[in-house]
Parts: C-alpha cells; sequence; structure tokens
C-alpha cells in the first residue's frame, strides 16, 4: 500500500459514551488493583498485577481503542484486535442492523465497533417531540418542517456521512488499491501474557 499522506483530513467517529466508560473502568481497576498491589500480602500483589496485565488492554481495546476515520481516499476502522484500511473503490456497501458493519468487494465483512448501534436512540429520533401547550401551533409546524435525516440516531447520521463520501470519492484515482489488514499486536500481547500469569499463579496455588 502506499504511504502518501492523506490528501484531506480524517473525519473521527467514535463512541463518546464507551471512551468514558472505559476511562471510568480504568480509574477503578487502578484504584483496586493498586491497593492490591501495595497493600496486599502473600501471592495477592502479583495476582493482582497479573490481573491488571489481562484487563488493562481489553478495556482499552474494547472502550477507548475503537475509532473509524474516513478522508477522500480511504476508510480506516480501528477495532479492539484489528486495524482495517480500506480504499474507497474496495468498498462494496454499508450495513446497518443490529451492529453497523461495512463490506468489501470480496463480500468481507467488517464490524465498526466505534459506531454502536442504539434502538432506543432510532426509535427516540423518528417520534418527533411534544410541543409544549402555549407553543403547540408553532412548535408542531417546525416539527413537521424538520427534515427527515436530521431525527436520524447519531448512529445512522455517521453512517449516512461515510455512505456519501463512498459514493463521492470510489472512483476518485487517490481511492484505489488493496485492503489491509493488520492485528493490534500490542493489545493482544500483553492480554495473552497477563492470562498466561493468572493461570501460572492460579496453578501453583
Amino acid at each position: 500500500m502506499s504511504n502518501r499522506p492523506p490528501s484531506s483530513p480524517d473525519r473521527i467517529y467514535r463512541s463518546p459514551a464507551g471512551a468514558a466508560g472505559g476511562v471510568v473502568l480504568l480509574i477503578l481497576g487502578a484504584w483496586l488493583g493498586g491497593d492490591a498491589v501495595f497493600n496486599g500480602e502473600g501471592r495477592t500483589p502479583w495476582l493482582a498485577l497479573a490481573g491488571l496485565l489481562f484487563a488493562v488492554p481489553l478495556v482499552v481495546a474494547f472502550t477507548i481503542r475503537p475509532v473509524v476515520l474516513g478522508n477522500d481516499d480511504r476508510l480506516r476502522v480501528r477495532n479492539p484486535f484489528r486495524v482495517i484500511t480500506l480504499p474507497w473503490a474496495t468498498v462494496a456497501s454499508f450495513r446497518s442492523g443490529y451492529s453497523n458493519e461495512v463490506f468489501d468487494e470480496t463480500g468481507t465483512k467488517y464490524q465498526l465497533w466505534a459506531i454502536p448501534v442504539s434502538i432506543r436512540a432510532r426509535r427516540k429520533a423518528q417520534r418527533p417531540p411534544r410541543p409544549k401547550a402555549r407553543t403547540r401551533g408553532r412548535a408542531a409546524d417546525d416539527v413537521e418542517a424538520q427534515p427527515p435525516a436530521e431525527r436520524r440516531a447519531a448512529g445512522d447520521k455517521s453512517m449516512d456521512e461515510l455512505r456519501e463520501l463512498h459514493a463521492a470519492r470510489a472512483a476518485a484515482k487517490t481511492s484505489q488499491g488493496e485492503p489491509h489488514v493488520r492485528w493490534a499486536y500490542e493489545v493482544i500481547a500483553p492480554a495473552a501474557a497477563g492470562a498466561i500469569l493468572l493461570i501460572i499463579l492460579v496453578a501453583l496455588g
């Protein structure tokens, strides 16, 4: 694949709620794990260290790490354990159901972890808000005049933007190339090491 810089800034799509939840879990883990490491007795500090080594990469992988980046040349998907780079010419379609997904020309499916689906948000977006009694007439007119796209859930809006970008850029010369998938060994290796250490410590009793 080409190493040329992108021809346009990336549009960034991620889940703020997921990232915030990950930060909370990391703070909680650091507090409880740190207490066990510094104040624990016997094998407790080692078990805590192994647990942190196993859990922290996974928490980061599933909450803070996921992001979707799109520019004029390609779509880049950073999932918990993989990084997928798809030039726009290799993207066949997007699908939104109970999860958001992108398909390449070979039919391979990649889930977009950073753009979660919220059925509740979809239903809320499809249901026009009730105007207050004293402004009911004017507010009702405003709701009726509001384009349907503006009442879509945040995740669906993100997918609409990606579809539009794909349609506009798929035929561009700079959007040609081959899909590239890289495993996130920076996440897998420490988590695997922590799991092995935990198994050894538990087995030794």
